[in-house]
């Protein structure tokens, strides 16, 4: 009976423990689920949150934006503001205003002459006046406000602000009133700050603590008022102890991805970005929204504890049904395991006693019809086979085996050369661009995008600093790859010999002494019809001082944008080295400060991308330039290159790609021999 019960007894403890081990993971997996299931739908619900309140806050802030915009443009505003002794103007300018304060929803509007510095206001709760509450002074700290907000590009702000004068805790929609580019003063409305933070913060989402912040991080609006960094609308300089988000958050590495959330919010309009972070010393899940119509960020700051894994009402019954569960499962094997596994078997052991006893005719027992016997003897016959085969397989695997490694063998050595040897040519190819100096003569002035579709590639660029001035410029030579990089090579000694031959001040001059020196050395006569050794090339003069630039280009223009023109000079219509050649001429044109010049490989306009695989083109590089250029030029390389990439896709780069930018704000200085140029941004 022991034994009988041996081998039950033991596979059913077997499989009891082999559940309890695969349980303790289950569970912990489980855990583990549940934990990123809840996370998941908290930040879906946050993201959810943040995007319902910026909706709910643009409604009616730009109501109230539109409204002011009206008041501030309204001809009657602009007549009065342009002559405010007029009083028939003033009379007409204060009946009209009348009506505007009946529209605003907070019941209030003021108005600044920048003439005189007058501040008028009215609102429900005062009787209505039409004589200046106070005069602004550039003396006086709170009226810091307007002179920044007049000094500043923007054509209005939002402001949350305590007015000390007039003792009124408002949101404050500022807008400038202009006339052909005149200022004339300010008009704009109030929103109550306490009933504004009643209908759009406070609420009761468990967990849940909303806030409004602008670009620097400045909070402009929060459940607990004394949160709010109160002016930090009006562009005015943040003082240290300014309420900033930034200063809320654990360390330095939560505010730089704070810092990164904020900008790809303000890149991307109505989608959320979400980071985790300790928030005053509390874990929680910042999601980030920008409202672009009212430059605001929204923030919403979620307690992940406010959601637990577990709750008592329904984890023990579920551990009492897992108990119950097993316990099934454990007697229905045992049972299982009697009728269908150790049956068979007793009666098998019958028969190999009795092979043991000295009836050899069969090692097994063959004699039944079923399964036990019908493996009997597969079994038997599959061990002779299998030993057979083995023996075969082993000898073959040897053989295989070290034929496979002799060959991998080879080919890690053969890599391992062509690697060293393009890493080295790639060294040595970086070796020639002058990013060193380039970062030397015009530190701030300046980007380059340089990605060659290789390892190595055929494009490079140049930069020469004299005592008058700066040669800068773009080459593309044919080909990619090795062949391309050893035409750069080749490109940067002739290039460089042409400006020792006609100076660095002529562009033309050293196009046309390229193309000739081009020609001498690489006799297209004496080489394959196969091997192109054209060059497109673009160069820029830049004198010291001076406020004009020379361009001339083979194949390559010049593209120049304020963020609201775009100008393009074209160069030659053929490239060096072609087999027809042509004299090259300089194009002069104004060097405008606050203008951005770009020079750009072919690569860059014939990337293959989007739904069918077309070019990137030069109507889509058009007007991506202008949509960037008057961003700081390393942020207008990076977003250059995030949408080239974007259009890219999965498709394979198929040409190098460089692109030059540079900037100046006022006419380019010498560098001093020890220091860098000082110009600033």
């Amino acid at each position: 009976m022991a034994n009988r019960w041996g081998l039950r007894g033991q596979s059913t403890l077997t499989l009891l423990l082999a559940c309890l081990l695969a349980l303790i993971p289950a569970l912990l997996i489980g855990w583990q689920a549940i934990d990123d299931v809840r996370h998941h739908f908290a930040t879906r619900y946050a993201e959810q949150y943040t995007l319902l309140h910026m909706q709910k806050i643009l409604a009616p802030v730009s109501r109230e934006l539109a409204l002011a915009r009206r008041f501030a443009d309204s001809v009657v505003t602009q007549e009065w503001l342009a002559t405010p002794d007029d009083v028939q103007r003033r009379d007409r300018f204060f009946r009209e205003a009348e009506g505007f304060r009946e529209q605003f929803s907070g019941g209030a509007y003021f108005v600044v002459a920048d003439a005189t510095g007058n501040y008028y206001y009215n609102d429900d709760d005062s009787s209505p006046s039409r004589r200046p509450r106070y005069r602004l002074s550039l003396d006086d700290p709170e009226d810091a406000w307007y002179f920044s907000t007049m000094d500043s590009s923007a054509t209005y702000n939002i402001n949350v602000n305590i007015d000390g004068k007039l003792g009124l805790a408002k949101v404050w929609i500022n807008v400038k009133v202009q006339e052909d580019g005149r200022r004339l003063g300010m008009a704009g409305g109030g929103l109550d700050l306490s009933r504004f933070l009643d209908d759009f913060l406070r609420d009761n989402a468990a967990g849940l603590t909303p806030m409004i912040i602008d670009s620097r991080g400045a909070i402009q609006a929060h459940p607990d008022r004394q949160r709010l960094a109160f002016n930090s609308g009006a562009q005015t300089r943040l003082a240290g102890d300014t309420p900033r988000l930034q200063s809320l958050l654990g360390d330095a590495a939560q505010r730089e991805r704070l810092e990164d959330a904020m900008l790809d919010a303000r890149r991307r309009p109505g989608e959320v970005h979400s980071l985790e972070a300790t928030l005053e010393g509390q874990p929680r899940l910042l999601s980030v929204g920008y409202i672009p119509e009212l430059q605001w960020l929204f923030v919403s700051a979620l307690d992940l504890k406010s959601a637990p894994v577990f709750e008592g009402r329904w984890f023990w019954p579920l551990v009492v049904a897992l108990t119950l569960v097993l316990a099934i499962v454990m007697a229905g094997f045992a049972y299982g395991t009697e009728r269908l596994i150790l049956g068979p078997i007793r009666r098998l052991q019958h028969s190999a006693r009795a092979i043991a006893d000295g009836h050899y005719g069969s090692h097994l027992p063959t004699e039944r019809d079923d399964e036990i016997g019908e493996l009997s003897r597969a079994f038997a016959h599959m061990a002779g086979q299998i030993e057979r085969h083995t023996q075969e397989l082993e000898e073959q695997v040897r053989h295989r085996t070290r034929e496979l490694e002799a060959t991998n063998a080879e080919m890690v050595t053969a890599r391992r050369q062509v690697d060293a040897s393009l890493e080295y040519a790639s060294i040595i190819q970086r070796a020639i661009l002058p990013s060193r100096q380039l970062d030397m003569h015009l530190a701030g002035h300046q980007a380059v995008l340089w990605r060659p579709r290789d390892q190595v590639g055929g494009d490079f660029y140049v930069f020469r600093a004299t005592e008058t001035g700066y040669l800068m410029g773009v080459i593309d030579c044919a080909g990619h790859g090795v062949p391309g990089s050893l035409m750069t090579m080749l490109a940067r000694a002739i290039i460089d010999n042409a400006i020792l031959h006609v100076g660095a001040h002529d562009p033309a001059a050293i196009l046309n002494e390229t193309d000739r020196q081009n020609r001498a050395t690489l006799n297209r006569e004496t080489l394959p019809s196969s091997i192109a050794t054209n060059m497109d090339v673009g160069l820029v003069w830049v004198g010291h001082g001076a406020d004009v630039l020379t361009f001339a280009g083979a194949k390559m223009s010049l593209y120049a944008s304020d963020g609201e023109r775009l100008e393009v000079q074209p160069g030659g219509k053929r490239a060096l080295g072609q087999k027809r050649s042509m004299t090259h001429e300089n194009h002069r044109l104004p060097l405008r400060q606050g203008w951005t010049y770009s020079l750009c490989s072919d690569g860059f306009l014939d990337q293959a991308g989007g739904e069918h695989g077309f070019g990137f083109g030069n109507r889509r590089f058009e007007a991506m330039l202008l949509r960037h250029a008057d961003a700081p030029l390393d942020d207008q390389v990076a977003a250059f290159e995030a949408e080239l990439d974007a259009y890219r896709g999965e498709h394979p780069q198929r040409d190098d790609i460089t692109l030059l930018c540079f900037r100046f704000d006022r006419p380019p200085k010498a560098a001093s021999r020890d220091a860098r140029l000082p110009l600033p941004t």
